[in-house]
């Protein structure tokens, strides 16, 4: 057959050559080393943790390494594209930090740029890239138009769902199969003319020369040396609207676009043959893969299961509105992504996790385990090192969001919220008070009259006029501008006049002789001036709340007792 003449055929309006589209897109002016790495989710929804896992990945590769990150759209299932899912993506990178240097970035006004000079960046519109390289393979035989009925297609489709329920004519339907598939590699020109002539659509697919019994050397980045048997499957480039597979779409993509590392997960590997066999027929150097672990989730019998599309933290929308610092993401993302980085961040604490020194050979070649305790222990630790400035800059940004009559609150008042922030920060051993954003509120709205309530609930196992008495010494003796530890002697004498142990020790040694404690004392003191019986350093509340708000608060609840 002349397959010139049969590519000529099936693509007549294609006249640019291999030369020309490979001229557009040439070598990158890169340092030695640099790697190139690509993103490329498909616009059909949210944002998968499994999917912000291998970002990160491409984020660290590309950058620390001076190298480019890319963001490609890979839009060629337009019946499963959701609107408005590409914005909502690259929304959903701002949000979390992952910066990439060419693709599809947003404008102030919600429209989107293209950035780059290796674009198209979204699949849909390189229709005519792959048509090019889709007409070469027919010219050089590797290639072969299948004119199969949708009827004939849902009967093959059929046994394989059959198949599936019964395992034990699984053969039967791979012959089955593979015998239409050779059945389709019999036709002639004329029924090729014929078929185009009455308008019949066609798939276009690889002419395959495997043998499946025998195996290829591959080197895996993450799972390291395997052996996968060569590809047998004539496998579909196109589809009988003219837009490629995700098999043939990233091949020449990533060809083009000088791509050096493909991340993408485990799941990807039963598809590897094909891919080996395609950049073989391609003429195209393969880029290095990193197949990633699966995550996975603890289920109610204690086994291990994938994180699904339906479990909580598998959207990562989830984690803005449950409150989570991009921060605390991103670190938790490297604990799951490289073993020593919790060493290195011990060794480094005043550093950035961008620092990180990230390493492919630390990656884990088994399932990653998510776990909600892990992430909010991570959480906690980096919102305790973060400074008063950062962390009223980072909740304000979340709040005007998720609780913009609070945000209006602290807005109104940033020095007072700033020093709020600062109660116990700093130092080897911070206060770890917030986990999320929503523990924000909780944790400092006594400090401002709207939300500010009592529980008196600590007080009602002590004697009223001991708790009012104790509220009047105070305030006959407290004087604003006393440092710390004049504060607390004053509070200590209070509760040796009313028979309670100023030293803690005396009062473990023999407790029945005392009423309580300087501890108790500090309580009711507490309870009045914050509301509850646990709160930040109670000399700091007080400094915050000044002489006026203090006094005004322990005497109102003196007067209902």
């Amino acid at each position: 057959m002349d397959y010139q003449a049969l590519a000529d055929l099936l693509f007549p309006d294609v006249q640019t050559t291999i030369e020309e589209v490979e001229a557009r897109y040439p070598a990158r002016n890169l340092p030695e080393g640099a790697k190139v790495t690509r993103f490329a989710p498909s616009p059909t929804g949210f944002v998968h943790f499994g999917g912000m896992y291998q970002a990160v990945v491409d984020e660290r590769l590309a950058h620390q390494s001076n190298g480019v990150f890319i963001l490609r759209i890979e839009d060629t299932d337009g019946q499963r594209e959701i609107k408005g899912a590409v914005e909502a993506l690259i929304g959903t990178l701002a949000d979390y930090g992952v910066s990439y240097d060419e693709g599809l970035k947003m404008n102030a006004d919600g429209s989107l740029t293209e950035v780059g000079a290796y674009g198209p960046y979204k699949q849909s519109q390189r229709a005519a890239l792959y048509h090019v390289y889709a007409k070469k393979l027919v010219a050089e035989g590797k290639a072969y138009p299948c004119f199969t009925t949708m009827e004939e297609l849902e009967e093959i489709q059929e046994t394989d769902k059959k198949a599936e329920i019964k395992n034990t004519d699984w053969h039967i339907a791979a012959e089955q199969k593979r015998a239409a598939m050779l059945a389709g590699r019999n036709f002639t020109m004329d029924e090729v003319k014929e078929h185009l002539a009455k308008g019949d659509p066609f798939v276009l697919r690889i002419l395959a020369n495997g043998d499946p019994e025998k195996k290829t050397k591959f080197t895996d980045l993450v799972k390291g040396n395997l052996e996968v048997p060569e590809n047998d499957e004539d496998f579909v480039l196109l589809k009988s609207d003219g837009i490629p597979t995700y098999h043939f779409a990233h091949a020449v993509d990533d060809h083009l676009m000088k791509t050096t590392h493909v991340i993408r997960g485990e799941d990807w590997l039963p598809s590897l043959p094909k891919h080996i066999m395609l950049f073989q027929y391609l003429g195209f150097k393969m880029p290095k893969y990193l197949h990633t672990a699966q995550i996975l989730k603890t289920d109610e019998n204690g086994g291990k299961k994938k994180l699904s599309k339906r479990d909580m933290g598998a959207k990562m929308e989830d984690y803005r509105q449950m409150g989570y610092a991009r921060e605390a993401v991103w670190e938790y993302l490297l604990t799951l992504l490289n073993s020593n980085f919790e060493e290195w961040h011990a060794q480094n604490a005043e550093k950035s996790y961008l620092d990180f020194p990230f390493n492919i050979k630390k990656m884990s070649a088994s399932g990653c385990l998510f776990d909600f305790t892990k992430l909010n222990d991570v959480s906690k630790n980096v919102l305790s090192h973060m400074t008063a400035d950062q962390i009223y800059d980072a909740y304000l940004e979340w709040a005007v969001e998720f609780d913009p009559d609070f945000a209006a609150v602290l807005s109104a008042s940033p020095d007072k919220a700033k020093a709020i922030f600062a109660i116990g920060r700093g130092g080897k051993k911070p206060r770890k008070d917030l986990c999320t954003w929503n523990d924000v509120k909780p944790y400092m709205s006594f400090f401002f009259a709207p939300y500010f309530t009592v529980n008196q609930t600590p007080l009602a196992k002590f004697d009223v006029q001991d708790i009012k008495a104790a509220y009047d010494a105070f305030l006959s003796s407290y004087v604003y501008t006393d440092e710390m530890n004049v504060w607390f002697d004053k509070i200590k004498a209070i509760a040796d006049a009313l028979g309670y142990a100023s030293d803690m020790k005396a009062y473990k040694a023999s407790p029945a002789s005392y009423k309580g404690s300087v501890a108790d004392i500090s309580m009711f003191l507490r309870v009045a001036v914050t509301g509850r019986e646990n709160a930040p350093d109670l000399y700091t509340v007080m400094q915050i709340l000044g002489d006026t708000e203090t006094r005004q608060r322990i005497q109102a609840l003196s007067n209902t007792l």
